[in-house]
């Protein structure tokens, strides 16, 4: 309910101005977000960021198994913050965010201030995989207003998925600034996790144990179990499809269930974007993350490749 208020508040303070020009618009609704982020930031008890397409989605239903069955809260109830709070107060306020608006309502543009004082879990994935993913998301899942918010390209655009991936303001440049930022100053949180989702994806269990203890409610090995089952890309596509999770907005909802690529779960594959280009690309989109990504996250395809490689072919 909260959630739909917000939302209805942003509405109408964006159609009272509707006689603002677009850029001045679009400069108010993404204050009008950041606010929001800040006023969810200050309360959270533990904050997990990740830029979009990084496998938030799948953690947030890991965690949220992990909490239905600690404290009995029913199979479709997925965490949004302090939704689950409200229903058992021994379950951690956790905001899940983008990291997209904040900066716009505090002016902290070059920095992660706002985040020093807050218990951090960082989510970080292969940019190129993360570029692919956001290449559907943009063409089969995002609204159109959200486009033009975030600076994507416009709506229904024909660009393919290589210049996708080359565009300064939506793809393989945007997401590596995004993670070196945070590699510049994730030392300066108080308390701060980095999780890899290729980690995630080799020992699902194991790591979602760390971002528990981290968080500080820790899960027994039956726990974490059960969660990485109900949390399998299998069963997330068919709660997809069935809309089990229909109370939480768009997010776990298929946009066209005929359509593969319209799914908020849709390969989940470690370096899965060698599927989409030739040799020539991929090695020129590989050289821009080594050359330009901080060392600091590991992808480094002189050591990774090999080993990413034979871990497409378990999952491919």
């Amino acid at each position: 309910m909260q959630v739909l208020l917000k939302k209805i508040t942003r509405f109408i303070v964006m159609a009272l101005c509707f006689w603002l020009p677009s850029d001045k618009k679009i400069r108010l609704e993404r204050w009008l977000r950041g606010r929001e982020e800040f006023r969810k930031l200050e309360l959270a008890d533990v904050v997990i960021v990740s830029f979009g397409k990084s496998g938030r989605t799948w953690l947030r239903v890991l965690i949220s198994r992990f909490y239905q069955i600690k404290h009995n809260l029913g199979d479709n109830k997925l965490i949004g913050f302090d939704n689950l709070h409200r229903m058992n107060s021994d379950v951690p306020k956790l905001f899940f965010t983008h990291d997209n608006y904040m900066k716009d309502y505090t002016g902290n543009v070059d920095t992660k201030k706002d985040y020093y004082p807050k218990k951090v879990v960082l989510l970080a994935r292969n940019p190129l995989d993360t570029t692919v993913s956001q290449y559907f998301q943009w063409k089969f899942r995002m609204r159109k207003g959200k486009k033009a918010l975030n600076e994507y390209p416009e709506h229904l655009s024909d660009i393919e998925l290589f210049p996708f991936m080359l565009d300064q303001k939506a793809g393989l440049p945007k997401v590596i600034d995004y993670l070196n930022l945070w590699a510049d100053e994730h030392q300066k949180c108080d308390d701060f996790l980095l999780v890899r989702y290729e980690d995630m994806r080799s020992d699902t269990a194991a790591t979602l144990q760390r971002i528990l203890a981290f968080i500080g409610t820790p899960a027994s090995d039956e726990q974490a179990k059960d969660c990485v089952e109900y949390a399998s890309v299998e069963n997330m596509r068919n709660m997809e499809t069935k809309g089990t999770f229909w109370m939480s907005g768009s997010r776990m909802v298929a946009k066209d269930k005929n359509n593969p690529n319209s799914f908020k779960v849709r390969k989940a594959k470690v370096g899965g974007y060698r599927d989409y280009f030739d040799d020539d690309q991929v090695s020129e989109i590989e050289t821009i993350v080594d050359s330009t990504l901080s060392p600091w996250f590991g992808y480094d395809y002189g050591r990774l490749s090999a080993k990413d490689e034979a871990q497409s072919k378990r999952e491919g």
